[in-house]
């Protein structure tokens, strides 16, 4: 007779287990070092953007330096990410190590970057640019690989019963929570009020305190714990030594790198606006790029602003596009028969600069507290495409097409919408940047106009400060010489108008130039390849 044996069957599987359940019964050390995740997410980010604001402020075209910035920073960590796969032992001493590299190269970056600049001789922009790579290569990778350590070591010491999938979903969690509230308070806030070297500083010594929490944390498992413990120290105080010399460094750096006493600075959210004083007067810098300087100011602005105002004979109604210092406007002023000017200046810390500060309120002869001038603080293309008021002059005073964000300005678009304000006698003037440095890119602007069934009527001048500088009228009919001028002028001459419109064979026409839109960006590139050959 058979006899039957018992049968222990097996408990039902347990449900699944919901997350806030498994962060509920998360040991103190397990918490911190998911913490420790929104902090080197945070850190990376900042690292990444500090590198591409760099690029922007001391190389230019905010674009392109951003694009190539990020584009290589994510290739690195991706190569971190696969380098990982390498550590196999001793997690937590890389993890830890790994930290206080980040903390100290990344934070020390942007440091480096503003010393080795103000360094380098005139020309040396391809040694920076190799520094500058090579940094975002370095700090990139090391980012790569700390999120794949930090699973790792969670999955050894504290996850071992759950499931993979709940652990990739919290760590990526913390990871990108972290991302998000950098990206806002970059620009909003970390910049403007600690600076970028100061900013850098700051995260670097949060990813130094990651190590350190994690130092003690894992205090009873970690060999060599003394030595690590001599490490962080040591990195705490590089960094904190860096925190304390910000401003010194940061003076240094940028009297080295405009030779100048430096009456003002301030990055604002478009542009870093230096002010210098000097033996030969005052100059004004947006992004390293010189804007005027006092002692020959006089000649650009003459020979931007008259040509146009003159010739329309009886302007009223005056519109200036760009030009926050107030030194078109304050040419604009000299003819009694103005009315209003609107000034439209996309910066708002431009506009208050020169309107508040006496130097510089005396340079423009206080042209921006005039009663007839309106101030709108707005990107000029979308304020155009808004407002439908005609004038009768228009004065385009931006800076260089040196990027997208400005060549935009130069396009076609934006020339059709300089016609659809101008009335049947108006006439537009745009500075046009150099016809002998870079005479495609001048012509190509002249070029752009025509294309839009204006007549165009091209001139130049020298500015000591730039050099042969360029200049077109954009008009329905053509143009023709006025027979006066205001009283005062120091350049601009009926007798010597002639001679502006004369270009001799070294600024003669290009052959086979396109015209600038906005789908092409065409003058941007020639822009970047006339300039860069001074490079």
């Amino acid at each position: 007779m058979s006899q039957d044996h018992p049968t222990h069957a097996l408990p039902p599987p347990a449900p699944p287990e919901d997350l806030e359940d498994v962060a509920s019964r998360a040991s103190l050390p397990e918490v911190l070092l998911l913490a420790s995740v929104f902090v080197i997410a945070a850190c990376g980010l900042v690292y990444e953007l500090a590198a591409g604001a760099l690029a922007s402020y001391l190389l230019g075209d905010s674009v392109l330096q951003f694009s190539t910035i990020i584009g290589s920073y994510l290739f690195a960590m991706g190569l971190g990410s696969w380098l990982s796969r390498f550590i196999d032992r001793q997690l937590v001493a890389h993890f830890l190590r790994l930290e206080l590299l980040v903390g100290v190269i990344g934070g020390l970056m942007p440091a480096a970057l503003f010393t080795v600049h103000s360094l380098l001789p005139p020309g040396q922009v391809m040694a920076f640019r190799f520094l500058l790579y090579a940094l975002v290569l370095v700090v990139g990778t090391l980012v790569g690989l700390e999120i794949p350590l930090v699973m790792r070591i969670l999955k050894r010491h504290f996850r071992q019963r759950y499931a993979l999938k709940e652990l990739v979903s919290q760590v990526l969690t913390f990871d990108y929570l972290g991302a998000l509230l950098v990206a806002l308070a970059f620009p909003l806030v970390l910049v403007p009020q600690l600076g970028l070297v100061r900013t850098g500083l700051f995260f670097g010594l949060l990813n130094v305190a990651v190590a350190i929490w994690a130092l003690w944390i894992f205090r009873a498992r970690l060999r060599a714990w003394r030595s690590h413990a001599v490490a962080c120290g040591m990195s705490v105080l590089v960094l904190a030594v860096g925190m304390a010399g910000a401003d010194h460094l940061s003076t240094w750096a940028e009297d080295r790198f405009y030779g100048e006493h430096i009456l003002f600075k301030e990055s604002s959210d478009y542009q870093r606006i230096v002010v210098t004083q000097g033996q030969g007067g005052t100059r004004l810098f947006l992004n390293g790029n010189l804007q005027f300087h006092s002692r020959d100011e006089y000649r650009y602005h003459e020979a931007l602003v008259h040509p146009a105002m003159a010739a329309q004979g009886a302007p009223r109604n005056v519109l200036v596009l760009g030009g926050g210092d107030g030194m078109a406007v304050r040419e604009i002023l000299r003819y009694p028969t103005v009315e209003q000017v609107t000034l439209v200046e996309l910066d708002p810390h431009m506009t208050t600069l020169f309107s508040t500060m006496p130097l510089l309120r005396q340079l423009n002869q206080d042209a921006l507290l005039s009663r007839k001038l309106r101030i709108v603080n707005a990107d000029a293309f979308g304020w155009l495409e808004q407002h439908p008021t005609m004038y009768d002059v228009i004065i385009i005073d931006f800076p260089d097409p040196s990027n997208f964000a400005l060549g935009k300005l130069y396009t076609a678009s934006f020339y059709k919408l300089i016609d659809l304000h101008l009335n049947a006698s108006g006439l537009a003037v745009i500075q046009s940047t150099s016809p002998l440095v870079a005479p495609r890119s001048f012509w190509t602007v002249v070029n752009t106009v025509e294309s839009v069934g204006l007549t165009a009527t091209p001139y130049h001048a020298h500015v000591p400060s730039f050099g042969e500088w360029g200049y077109v009228l954009a008009s329905r009919r053509p143009w023709v010489t006025p027979r006066s001028l205001p009283a005062g002028l120091r350049f601009v001459s009926i007798e010597g108008l002639p001679a502006l419109m004369n270009f001799p064979p070294d600024m003669a026409r290009p052959e086979h130039l396109e015209v600038n839109r906005l789908s092409n960006q065409a003058l941007v590139h020639e822009f970047e390849r006339e300039w860069g050959k001074l490079h």
